[in-house]
């Protein structure tokens, strides 16, 4: 199980969030890797260049190798952040695998902003580019507003709600990849 996302401030409410989801997961019995912040720092996609740096091309057969992915964002100015977006964008180079894109994965979404207005409208951007990337995004996703519910370094939140929500994202993603390759 692959998580993505987070922001570049180490401890972010976003990358808490996803911790939280890599847990339940976890709680499944799957193995869980994180790629966030510094990890996500890559040069902007470009289709036309085949070279990739370390960092991508680390991303990359991350993604290949994965069975489910968790992505988190935050939420900028009612989108997806960047960075979050141009690591996405680089799922591009496994067009031509035997499993294409993100085909045939369970994809857990989550976005934190500061208001449920930008929580929202990043959550359904989140489902779209899923979609697009032929990837199955679970029947829960996860709108945190961080104006009411801020995540501690231990691994919980202000709103035991949006944990169990988190939890649960990441359990569904994780019992999809397990039936899957049952």
């Amino acid at each position: 199980m692959l998580g993505i996302g987070g922001s570049l401030r180490e401890g972010s409410q976003s990358e808490r969030a996803l911790r939280i989801a890599l847990e339940g997961a976890a709680e499944v019995g799957v193995r869980t890797r994180m790629l966030s912040g510094p990890d996500l720092v890559l040069p902007f996609y470009d289709a036309g260049e085949p070279d990739r740096d370390e960092r991508a091309a680390t991303l990359i057969e991350a993604v290949r190798q994965a069975d489910g992915l968790i992505v988190v964002s935050p939420g900028y100015h009612g989108a997806l952040s960047g960075l979050v977006k141009n690591a996405l964008d680089y799922v591009e180079d496994l067009r031509d695998d035997r499993r294409p894109y993100l085909d045939g994965r369970a994809v857990g979404l989550a976005a934190v902003a500061y208001g449920w207005q930008a929580a929202v409208t990043t959550l359904e951007q989140l489902r779209t580019i899923t979609h697009a990337l032929r990837g199955w995004a679970t029947p829960l996703g996860g709108s945190i507003n961080s104006a009411e519910t801020k995540f501690d370094e231990g691994g919980s939140a202000s709103d035991e709600k949006s944990v169990r929500t988190l939890r649960l994202i990441g359990r569904q993603v994780a019992e999809f990849a397990v039936t899957r390759a049952a």
